[in-house]
């Protein structure tokens, strides 16, 4: 379904890519939008002012289409610029319109008319023949529809009094329940309703049954998680539990259920340009590791509770996406990542050298932490200035932790919130289990490659 959007919301991104300082693609990833929509309502604002993002609806004339194709061939217009040009909001319009003229002309220009087309009323029935005229076997017909429609409506108020039996599903349900005392076309012809309907109802009324127990089962993994897990976990989950199913049926069914999990907001940014020497960007992107302890990513994000802020900076392992230190802090100071860096250090063998990627925060750029990774002889790298991609794995990590937990809980202290997310890391750990993992969690994905090795 199309999403639609308030004039005010509208108004606000078109006057944001207006600035100068302000690049399109910046301003659709801000907001989520697609960079052709930002630059759609950007144009319409710069040619037509406010009235230009207003929802329209209009109806066009031909002659009206045979202008502005008209114009857009004469000026060399692309389709975009007429549209904006014309304040034209349906996309496509003009391609369509092009196609249509090229292939009738004018007249295929002409508004289509809207609507069903009216139906053809069928002739009436001819009267059936008085009973003196009729055979035995022709009343014996018409006595047997009787009692079927006599016995019809008495067994749809037994099964849902409450309701009226107009609907497919119920009248089939009906229809199936009198089927061992009436004949099915007699049933069929006092529920007015086709055959192929009521065969199509059955069917899935008997699908519906036969996924019950399944729909149990996902209904109790996702309550398990706490609403973390989508459709694809769900299906690892069962599969891991011995259940041999596609996931487009868990889909269908977590869609059924109303089942489905949530999406992820902005972060805490420590950049405050060059303090510090800056290291070159070793990883390059490069997020597969062969072994444990090879490349390690880290950042820090915020948490917002009744105006009290809290600051966590883990260090993950891309080996297996494990949390391998972490600590917290009400203020992003320095001594944050040196208590991590120390908890980190704790979990290396003597023969270890991770690469340690972060981005351009200043608490990375500070001596104190370049001197702590020099004395273990560890590799620094950073991303490039205003890049978030290069460190994508730990913004992942954010933004499920925020996902999965932040915004599904309420807090009343920060101290109850430090509590949580030592339950949350354990959990991510330990339980969590990662698709790209073979459907284990990072701790049994790390431990039995190391026990197969």
């Amino acid at each position: 379904m199309k999403k639609r959007y308030d004039e005010r919301f509208k108004l606000l991104v078109a006057q944001q890519a207006l600035h100068e300082d302000a690049s399109l693609r910046e301003v659709a990833r801000q907001h989520g939008l697609a960079h052709s929509l930002v630059r759609k309502w950007r144009d319409n604002y710069r040619q037509h002012g406010v009235v230009g993002l207003r929802q329209k609806y209009t109806h066009h004339s031909a002659a009206f289409k045979l202008e502005v194709l008209e114009r857009m061939w004469r000026d060399g217009l692309s389709r975009q610029q007429t549209e904006t040009l014309f304040d034209i909001r349906e996309g496509g319009a003009i391609g369509r319109w092009e196609r249509q003229y090229h292939s009738g002309g004018l007249t295929a220009l002409e508004p289509k008319r809207q609507g069903r087309r009216p139906m053809t009323k069928k002739p009436p029935s001819p009267a059936p023949p008085p009973d003196e005229e009729r055979s035995h076997e022709e009343l014996l017909e018409e006595l047997a529809y009787l009692r079927a429609e006599n016995a019809y409506p008495k067994k749809a108020r037994c099964l849902d009094p409450g309701e009226a039996d107009d609907n497919a599903g119920q009248k089939a349900q009906v229809v199936q329940g009198l089927r061992h005392e009436h004949s099915l076309a007699l049933l069929l012809r006092a529920a007015e309703l086709p055959r192929s309907t009521f065969y199509y109802q059955i069917r899935a009324l008997g699908a519906d049954d036969r996924y019950a127990p399944l729909k149990a089962r996902i209904r109790a993994i996702y309550d398990r998680h706490k609403g973390r897990y989508g459709y694809r976990r769900i299906t690892a989950a069962l599969r891991q539990a011995g259940e041999a199913i596609n996931h487009k049926v868990v889909q269908r069914l977590m869609q059924q259920l109303g089942l489905k999990s949530l999406v992820r907001p902005k972060r805490y940014r420590a950049y405050r340009g060059a303090v510090g020497q800056v290291a070159p960007n070793v990883l390059d992107r490069q997020f597969q590791a062969l072994a444990p302890n090879e490349k390690w990513v880290t950042d820090i994000t915020e948490f917002n509770v009744d105006g009290q802020k809290l600051y966590l900076s883990p260090i993950m392992d891309l080996y297996n996406g494990e949390i391998v230190a972490y600590q917290t802090s009400r203020r992003p100071v320095l001594s944050l990542v040196k208590h991590m860096l120390q908890q980190a250090f704790a979990r290396l063998k003597h023969s270890d050298r991770p690469l340690l990627h972060s981005d351009q925060g200043w608490h990375y750029q500070h001596p104190a932490y370049r001197s702590l990774l020099a004395g273990q002889a560890l590799t620094q790298s950073m991303s490039r200035k205003g890049n978030c991609l290069d460190n994508a794995a730990m913004e992942s990590f954010f933004g499920t932790l925020k996902a999965e937990y932040f915004h599904l809980n309420r807090f009343d202290t920060i101290e109850q919130l430090q509590q949580g997310l030592d339950e949350y890391v354990h959990y991510y750990n330990h339980e969590r289990i990662r698709l790209k993992l073979k459907g284990l969690s990072p701790v049994q994905y790390r431990t039995q490659a190391l026990s197969a090795g």
